[in-house]
């Protein structure tokens, strides 16, 4: 039994993460790995940046993040560089509350768990280790027992500053259990936990005259107040609120927004001295990051009151918008499809990527570029290219609009409207149509989304409509090609050896006569008109090619079918034109003979074996892609 091998290797692994021993240890350990004694912030950002951080087109991209926040990277960047990386220099950043600011479903909860659940694993390692003062309710730092006078010969000593003061129970714990004798006290290795409630909480509001601000802060234990004989006495207190249990790590404060201004209070002092007051005590130094997350909506109203004007130079707000690409739209619904209950439903190519289409498309805002469409847009930001556009111009778009990307359809709506088809049809296989009625059934339920956007995201769902209509004829098309890259290639020989005639003033030879030939112009062109090229521009394009093959053939490389994108693409639609009636003739016919027949099986199956079909959504392509050509 494979789980029961794991689950022993698990309590064997956490037999040897636990340590314990004096404060004397504890420092010889600090001496060997000063990292131990790093602050809350810079834990988390050591943890982002120790998972790999790589550089793509001048834009960092963090792994920690991977498979789970997609089409985010320049938010990201901005939260990692401007906000953790600046926390864990120690700059006044470190005194702010994080505030994700962003629409429904626009991945705030799921990065804040993330941090959470990363958080757990780093104190697992050498790297993100926590160490604590042993029976600590706190698991306060041990170097607060550091006294304020000595801290400065201990930064010459040890290179490390100390932040904050021993909680009023380990002040009472030093002199009674360990007579004043700093060096003697227990510390122990700690691994961050929220199930355990150890240096990960969350708080979230509920009804104000029924929370109690003990939530946050703990709360006197009447019970051993005939004991201990006051209500002052630390011991007689419970160190339990989520402010104390995420010392040490992070706390998530939902909705806070929506907050009891008395529960916001605390978080003035925590953020900006590092401690809060609890019960008849001294103040209580903490050590956490408190991460929140809102709309835009919320945000407004908060700022608009002027009761929180305190707050409002203690919160850092980060926005974090849709995803604008729509491959990556593509990758969010693959990953809530495969955490859902339809994962074994069969979803046909292109599907979701048609259902992503319509979706980037309501997120967009039109550009001020007059030549720029969201079409075109689109397929901007998702780094395809499109003719008379540089990244240049990309950079300029995205600069138009500050907010672009908070608002238009969130992912679960397009994943429930999947589902809606799925469950009321009982379907087994789901099409790009079935997706895109389905979303479009689904607009009147849809209370947030006004007359006047309905109206627009109606012709969004006309252009995704159009856009898989090219997709679908391209595909069928492909397949009817016996041997696909062999004709292609075949085609493209035939052409390059007629434009290298052609830009030399060379003769072409007949391989049947032998006798020389002028180059075939009628040829060049049916290929070069696919791409728009004008007898204008021919002659450029045709000498482009001969320098591109030039360049490849100095580097010692082979020019072929995929070395120049528009002239790939114009071979594929010369090649989809000639064989356009032979497809139209096959899908359309309601009786087809034998030869027709086979030729639809044999698509059939190169559908299904090489472009991720399955048999009935093979045949609803075919049918659908017979009827478009017929029209």
């Amino acid at each position: 039994m494979e789980i029961l091998n794991k689950i022993q290797m698990h309590r064997e692994e956490e037999g040897r993460l636990k340590w314990e021993g004096t404060f004397a240890e504890y420092l010889d350990i600090l001496r060997e790995r000063p990292e131990v004694a790093q602050t809350a912030h810079s834990r988390i950002y050591n943890m982002i940046k120790d998972a790999g951080v790589e550089e793509v087109d001048g834009q960092k991209r963090y792994k920690f993040f991977e498979n789970q926040i997609f089409g985010l990277e320049d938010a990201l960047e901005r939260l990692v560089e401007e906000y953790f990386h600046s926390a864990a220099r120690r700059l006044d950043v470190k005194k702010r509350i994080l505030l994700l600011m962003g629409p429904v479903s626009g991945g705030k909860s799921t990065l804040v768990t993330m941090l959470k659940r990363g958080l757990e694993e780093y104190s697992r390692t050498d790297r993100g280790a926590v160490y604590a003062i042993k029976g600590c309710p706190m698991h306060e730092d041990p170097l607060h027992l550091i006294p304020h006078h000595m801290r400065s010969d201990f930064y010459d000593e040890f290179g490390i500053r100390i932040e904050g003061s021993l909680s009023p129970l380990n002040v009472m714990r030093l002199e009674k259990e360990y007579g004043g004798k700093i060096e003697d006290v227990m510390v122990e290795r700690v691994v961050l936990s929220e199930d355990k409630r150890v240096g990960v909480g969350t708080f979230s509001p509920s009804d104000p005259k029924s929370q109690d601000i003990a939530d946050l802060t703990g709360s006197i234990d009447f019970s051993t107040i005939a004991e201990y004989g006051s209500e002052s006495d630390p011991r007689a207190y419970r160190f339990d609120g989520e402010l104390n249990k995420a010392n040490r790590g992070i706390m998530e404060f939902q909705e806070m927004l929506k907050c009891d201004e008395k529960f916001l209070w605390h978080l003035l002092s925590l953020t900006q001295e590092g401690n809060f007051k609890a019960g008849r005590f001294a103040l209580i130094s903490a050590d956490e990051m408190i991460v929140a997350h809102t709309n835009e909506a919320e945000y407004k109203s908060f700022i608009s009151n002027k009761k929180n004007e305190a707050l409002h130079s203690r919160i850092i707000v980060m926005p974090i918008p849709y995803n604008l690409r729509v491959s990556e739209e593509e990758r969010i619904y693959e990953k809530m499809i495969k955490e859902s209950d339809i994962g074994d439903v069969h979803i046909a190519p292109h599907a979701l990527k048609i259902a992503a289409i319509f979706t980037i498309l309501t997120r967009l805002k039109d550009s001020q570029n007059g030549s720029v469409d969201a079409l075109k847009k689109l397929k901007l930001y998702d780094g395809q290219n499109v003719e008379g556009f540089s990244s240049q111009d990309v950079e300029e778009l995205k600069k138009e609009y500050a907010d672009e990307g908070m608002e238009g359809i969130d992912p679960r709506y397009v994943i429930n409207r999947i589902s809606s088809a799925i469950i009321r049809k009982e379907l087994t296989t789901v099409n790009a149509l079935d997706v895109l009625r389905s979303i479009k059934d689904g607009l009147d339920q849809h209370a947030s989304i006004s007359k006047e956007d309905r109206e627009r995201y109606l012709n969004f769902i006309s252009v995704a409509r159009k856009e898989y209509d090219e997709i679908a004829k391209k595909e069928v098309q492909k397949a009817f090609v016996y041997s696909y890259e062999e004709s292609a290639k075949t085609l493209m020989d035939n052409y390059l050896d007629n434009v290298e005639a052609y830009c030399n003033k060379n003769k072409l030879r007949d391989p049947l006569t032998g006798e020389e030939m002028n180059p075939d112009e009628k040829l060049m062109r049916s290929i070069e008109e696919q791409i728009g090229i004008s007898e204008n521009a021919k002659k450029a394009f045709r000498e482009e090619i001969l320098i591109r093959i030039s360049a490849y053939a100095r580097k010692g490389k082979k020019f072929d079918y995929n070395s120049h994108e528009r002239l790939r693409e114009a071979i594929q639609k010369k090649l989809f034109a000639d064989l356009k009636d032979v497809v139209k003739i096959t899908t359309s016919t309601k009786t087809p003979d034998e030869n027709q027949l086979k030729k639809v099986n044999e698509v059939i199956a190169r559908l299904v074996d090489e472009h991720g079909y399955n048999t009935a959504s093979a045949n609803d392509l075919l049918k659908y892609v017979g009827s478009l050509l017929n029209r």
